[in-house]
């Protein structure tokens, strides 16, 4: 008897264990398949996505290459028109001033790189160089990026915010027109432009031009200051020489100010090529190591199910 009990519990310890192998042996032969298949459905599903994804980066990159190449002609010649002003009024960014505007030109949309980071860490750096007791420095806004930047730590100082420049094609008439309400709305002793000058598809520089307004033009006159080549012009007709300095600030404000949001425009679009191009060979690297992933899957469910079939055969055959 007390051998009986003794199998009897020898036989509850054992069958336990083989029912546990065979309901495991059992969801094997169902799950391994189905779970085989996932992993390489979700690789085949994840190289999808990246393909897709470098065709988009691709049409963007040639999209930039389009509207740089009809953009950087204008930009070119519009060189041309601020450079008599800085002869004739001259360029002095360390002049001291109460109140500063800073004009910070950026893009409305993304993926351009740093352009429009770089714009605000300038325009940030300019706001806190020119503040102090008896001096006030604000901010006038050409872009979305910029705005959305500024906006969280500065908000209190922007005074006008411009976006969608170049929702249509960019002339002296719309940019202009924009100079025009700039000057109305703010009251200014320096205005501070602060764009990304276009030297090639790679490289951009970051420049800050200076347009003085006609009374501190005069002052810097007066005080011995360098007022570039007006002096040696002799004026005729009627008008004083506070008339003509207070056009001459007006066209020249206008004029930096469309070579600026060319050059800012032509730098955006070199830079999203840039960009474009990088993420473009990312993706086909990321395709290769995915390619690899999938195929080293692949490979290794096929040999775990030929190692069964081997292992079923030979146990029939034992």
């Amino acid at each position: 008897m007390a051998m009986a009990a003794v199998l009897r519990r020898e036989g509850r310890r054992l069958t336990q264990p083989i029912n546990a192998l065979h309901s495991s042996l059992i969801s094997q032969e169902q799950a391994p398949n189905g779970a085989r298949s996932i992993s390489t459905q979700i690789v085949r599903n994840r190289m999808k996505s990246v393909k897709n994804i470098q065709k988009i980066t691709k049409a963007m990159k040639m999209v930039a290459a389009s509207k740089l190449r009809a953009v950087q002609s204008r930009t070119e010649n519009s060189r041309g028109l601020w450079q008599p002003f800085t002869a004739l009024l001259g360029d002095n960014p360390s002049v001291d001033v109460k109140k500063s505007v800073v004009v910070t030109i950026s893009s409305d949309k993304g993926l351009c790189g740093g352009i429009n980071s770089t714009s605000v860490k300038i325009s940030r750096a300019l706001q806190k160089l020119n503040s102090g007791p008896d001096k006030e420095t604000k901010y006038v806004i050409l872009g979305e990026k910029a705005k959305a930047q500024l906006v969280r730590d500065s908000k209190k100082d922007i005074e006008l915010c411009l976006t969608e420049l170049q929702k249509n094609p960019l002339n002296y008439t719309q940019v202009s027109v924009l100079a025009d309400d700039i000057l109305k709305n703010v009251e200014y002793d320096a205005l501070r432009i602060v764009f990304n000058k276009f030297q090639s598809v790679v490289s951009f520089l970051p420049t800050v031009s200076t347009v003085l307004s006609p009374e501190v033009i005069e002052r810097e006159a007066e005080s011995g200051g360098t007022l570039g080549e007006l002096d040696s012009y002799e004026i005729e007709g009627g008008e004083s020489k506070s008339e003509i300095l207070q056009n001459l600030s007006e066209f020249q404000f206008s004029c930096v100010m469309y070579n600026a949001v060319l050059e800012n425009a032509c730098s955006e679009q070199g830079a999203r090529m840039s960009a474009m191009d990088s993420s473009s060979r990312n993706a086909g690297e990321m395709l290769d190591r995915l390619t690899l992933t999938y195929n080293r899957t692949r490979q290794a469910s096929i040999t775990t199910e030929l190692i069964e079939i081997i292992s079923g055969a030979s146990a029939l055959e034992g």
